[in-house]
């Protein structure tokens, strides 16, 4: 059980001190600058983990198995980090900035796995769907 909630957990965890730092960035700052540094602690901080975690690490190795994936995800990442710096700089509340954000993403990913993947779409999803949509609703009353 523990194998298959410590990684959410730590999702969960490092969400909340993402949340917390894209909002403290200094207005006056360029994101992108902001992100030179996080980015530079990143690949540190992974290239320390791997050798750590990895009893016969070889990076080569690695990085010869590499596909697509790692450098659109590097693209992806930048957007949403900018992304969320800058919604925050436009006055987004950090209450509900992320939520807004995640219930459009699960309404979309639903879509992505059923035409992407092949998930099924249940009426458990559905109603996912129409409580996603009555939550924006919600949280965006004024």
């Amino acid at each position: 059980m523990i194998n298959y909630v410590w990684p959410l957990a730590l999702v969960v965890l490092s969400n909340v001190f993402y949340q917390i730092c894209a909002k403290s960035v200094p207005k006056e700052m360029s994101p992108l600058a902001s992100l030179t540094i996080t980015y530079l602690i990143g690949t540190v901080s992974s290239l320390v983990l791997y050798y750590a975690l990895n009893k016969n690490a070889n990076i080569a190795r690695e990085y010869s198995r590499v596909n697509w994936a790692p450098f659109v995800m590097g693209l992806v990442i930048v957007g949403l980090e900018v992304g969320y710096i800058y919604a925050y700089k436009a006055g987004w509340p950090i209450s509900t900035a992320q939520i807004v954000q995640a219930a459009v993403l699960a309404i979309i990913l639903i879509f992505v796995g059923l035409f992407i993947f092949r998930e099924s779409l249940t009426w458990n999803k559905i109603v996912g769907i129409i409580v996603c949509l009555a939550g924006l609703r919600l949280i965006n009353l004024r």
